[in-house]
Order: structure tokens, then sequence, then C-alpha cells
């Protein structure tokens, strides 16, 4: 089973990280996040990063996926160091419906879900139209009865 690695700038790591926990609360063990802050030294989160990568490639079997936020960016730059191309793949421009699908498709081979894992994140991304409740016509501005509303 795949794991997954957030680095990102302090503290969307571990945000995302709990996020992806409430929706799916047995994936503890599976998914690792490094807040990089500002303060640290990129020489000082790159140990982090390398003793939480080695932690999440525990069994010679395994893989990681990494995310990152920021292409360019001290926790992006920080994981490129990191990551072999073969038991770990790094994708920037990390976002919530990325690592849910990730998290959803961690059992595909490590390929397979590097592409999940992008589609997810462009797929999550939307322009929501200005719409009503559930879709139901507005009212006009005549109605008064300010009890009648949608539960």
């Amino acid at each position: 089973m795949n794991s997954i690695f957030i680095i990102a700038h302090a503290p969307l790591a571990q945000a995302l990280r709990q996020c992806a926990l409430h929706v799916f609360p047995d994936c503890e063990r599976h998914i690792a996040a490094l807040d990089v802050l500002p303060n640290v030294s990129p020489e000082e989160t790159l140990a982090a990063a390398r003793i939480t990568l080695e932690m999440a490639l525990r069994t010679p079997r395994s893989q990681v996926l990494v995310l990152a936020d920021v292409f360019g960016a001290t926790p992006c730059n920080v994981a490129q160091k990191l990551v072999d191309g073969a038991r770990s793949r790094l994708v920037a421009g990390v976002n919530l419906p990325m690592l849910l699908r990730a998290v959803s498709y961690r059992n595909e081979p490590l390929d397979a879900l590097v592409q999940r894992a992008m589609a997810g994140g462009t797929a999550g991304v939307m322009q929501v139209a200005v719409s009503a409740p559930q879709n139901q016509a507005r009212r006009k501005h005549s109605d008064q009865d300010i009890r009648d509303h949608q539960q």
C-alpha cells in the first residue's frame, strides 16, 4: 500500500492531513505531513523531510506519493532532493480534492496514483455558478412570507 507525504508551508500540510483524516480516519499511518516553518533553514527542513520519507518507506515494497504546495518554493525544492522517481514521486500544487483522490486510490500502483491525484486536483477546481439553494427558483421581492424557507 502506498503512503502519502504532504510537505507545505505551515500550517497547510498538517491542516490537509487533518482534513483527509476527517474523511478517511483509518488512514492515519498512511498519511504523513511536514509543515515548513519560515524561520527554519532549508537544510533543517531537508533533514526533517528525509526522516519523514524514510519512515514512509519503512518496508521494502512501500512507495510514497509526495505532495507539495507550490512548485519552486522551499517545500517543493526540498522534496525534489528526496524523491527518487522509483519508490517515490512528487506532485506540486496540492489541494484537498487532490489529496482525497490520492487517499482513495492509494492501493493502485504509484504511476496510476500520480495520475489519479493530478486528475483529482484539476477536477476539483471549478467555477461555481451562483444559484438558489438546491437549484430552486428565486423568490420575487414581493414575497413577504419570511417563515416559508428551505430547511
